[in-house]
């Protein structure tokens, strides 16, 4: 099972991510607690695995700084958070995951019309587009047969729960933020254990 961890700041805990074993660290460019400044992602970016997937949050931003904030970070993933249309969305040269908040299966229809590489299934937006530690009915996924899409599950997940979303939703990626966060701060400990979780889940799976 492969895993994001979103909202990195520094770089000590991008690399202990890394350590732990994240395929996908997240920067965001939006406004929320865990922005962080272009310049700054930029050189953390620039200390990490070539093969990583750097991913750059962005909600409802113009394709002008997108491509901007992609040169000097040197992102190779961009994450488009808002009401991005089908069009903007396959606009970029890289790959795109395409956010979409779902409350119920018929939310699932959405993700017909786009035609990124990624789609992050996420809870419906509260007072930030994503990160509000939320999760939604995993269940609906059930009902959906998703075929050749690579479908990342978020919102609400944590080292506790982040088995039963795998379970029940079989998504080809995990995304946390909040879940791994003390008094609004990245833990590594919980990183850790979560990635863990993940990871010891797919490992039963094997055997």
């Amino acid at each position: 099972m492969k895993v994001k961890i979103c909202g990195i700041r520094d770089i000590a805990t991008a690399l202990s991510a890394i350590e732990s074993g994240a395929d996908a660290l997240g920067f965001v460019f939006a406004q929320s607690k865990r922005r962080i400044e272009p310049e700054e992602a930029g050189k953390i970016i620039r200390q990490l695995p070539e093969d990583l997937l750097k991913v750059g949050v962005f909600v409802n931003e113009t394709k002008e700084n997108i491509d901007k904030i992609v040169e000097i970070t040197r992102i190779n993933v961009i994450q488009l958070h808002g009401d991005e249309t089908p069009e903007f969305s396959s606009a970029f040269s890289i790959p795109v995951i395409k956010a979409l908040s779902v409350g119920s299966a018929e939310d699932l229809s959405k993700l017909d019309e786009y035609s990124s590489e990624y789609f992050l299934l996420d809870s419906p937006k509260g007072k930030y587009r994503g990160g509000n530690g939320v999760s939604f009915d995993w269940s609906i996924l059930n009902e959906k047969h998703f075929l050749d899409k690579k479908i990342i599950l978020a919102g609400g997940l944590n080292p506790d729960n982040v088995a039963e979303g795998i379970k029940t939703a079989n998504p080809y990626m995990v995304d946390v933020s909040s879940g791994v966060e003390t008094e609004g701060k990245k833990d590594l400990g919980k990183i850790e254990r979560f990635i863990d979780k993940a990871r010891s889940l797919e490992r039963e799976e094997v055997k």
